[in-house]
């Protein structure tokens, strides 16, 4: 079956039903198999890199770029501790509403978005637009949390990391996405010149297989930020050595470098899972920093919905996190930390026009 032989309304059908699917099996396992992988850019090679690469999971809440944690309890249990994490799940978070915002639209080619009931855009057009991969009801809890005015696009797209790089292997797919947001940003604001002044990707789990293809792309240079929550994996060229495949990442390590020397910003959180058969996230995020030729600080902090906070590293606008934690509730926890990432980092950072209700 070829994939790209689905209209993009056909995708966003299917993409919905999958979230579903994902968010009812979210409870039920942690990151899955390596079995699908972020392959390379070119539509027809998609799925010769399928193999390795984690399938994770949807769900939580949020911090600023420079958070903490609370202290590890040993072995984790899969159901919330009421002192550690205030007796919410992380997977099963309280829904806040709405805010300022509209209700969920089907507008965009894929996906969904959300933007300010009114404003949200300058005069000439612009609003900042945020696109986050896997877990758009998780997200899009914490967002409006904070959110004062950028628009939010959620897509779902699949368990495993190939099904966001499949489904954004091809460039024209991102370009159409923009252009159908600013065409119902237009239409919601009667300003004819809508467009997108601030990019930022965001994913969490095996999103960030759609941030690749995306970062490798034309478009991909028009991306201010990149936030990856528990999010970056990769293959293995020899399990035993641990010696991870590069070539899988080096775009996520070439945008860290621009970070760093402020051309952009980047957030990346890991956990302390280890997933069978491919690099963890904790793995992943000490190669970027050791090609930063960086090393990053222990730190010690209790963090949103029960995350502890291990060790942290800055440099410039490149920000990694790293946390306890080896089950699903922890994994889902990492979403808990957009709220603040949103309201510290990017709409500072974008001087977001202001939305209201």
């Amino acid at each position: 079956m070829r994939f790209f032989s689905l209209s993009s309304k056909s995708l966003y059908r299917i993409g919905a039903l999958v979230s579903f699917v994902a968010a009812s099996s979210l409870l039920a396992s942690l990151p899955a198999s390596a079995e699908d992988a972020a392959p390379k850019p070119e539509a027809q090679e998609a799925k010769k890199e399928a193999d390795n690469k984690p399938a994770v999971l949807v769900a939580p809440k949020a911090e600023p770029a420079g958070a903490a944690a609370p202290k590890s309890e040993g072995k984790q249990a899969s159901a919330p501790a009421k002192k550690r994490r205030g007796g919410i799940h992380p997977c099963m978070t309280p829904d806040p509403g709405f805010g300022i915002y509209d209700r969920w639209s089907n507008e965009p080619t894929i996906g969904q978005m959300i933007a300010p009931k009114k404003g949200g855009i300058t005069k000439s057009g612009g609003f900042d637009l945020i696109v986050h991969f896997h877990g758009h009801e998780p997200i899009r809890k914490e967002f409006v949390k904070t959110a004062k005015g950028s628009v939010l696009v959620g897509i779902d797209l699949g368990i495993g990391s190939g099904a966001y790089a499949q489904g954004f292997a091809a460039p024209n797919t991102f370009t159409q996405l923009l252009a159908s947001v600013e065409a119902a940003m237009a239409k919601k604001t009667g300003n004819a010149k809508a467009h997108v002044r601030k990019l930022a990707l965001s994913s969490w789990s095996a999103g960030y297989g759609a941030i690749e293809q995306i970062l490798r792309q034309p478009s991909g240079k028009r991306v201010d930020a990149v936030i990856l929550l528990d999010s970056l994996h990769t293959g293995y060229i020899d399990e035993r050595s641990k010696a991870l495949k590069a070539g899988q990442i080096d775009v996520f390590v070439d945008y860290a470098k621009r970070a760093a020397k402020k051309q952009a910003f980047m957030f990346l959180s890991h956990s302390s899972i280890i997933p069978p058969g491919y690099a963890s996230t904790t793995e992943v995020a000490s190669y970027v920093i050791g090609e930063l030729k960086g090393k990053p600080k222990k730190a010690k902090r209790a963090d949103v919905l029960g995350l502890d906070l291990i060790r942290r590293y800055d440099k410039g606008d490149f920000h990694v996190r790293g946390y306890t934690g080896d089950d699903k509730p922890d994994h889902c926890a990492h979403i808990g930390l957009m709220a603040d990432i949103v309201r510290v980092h990017l709409e500072a950072r974008w001087k977001t026009p202001r939305g209201k209700s």
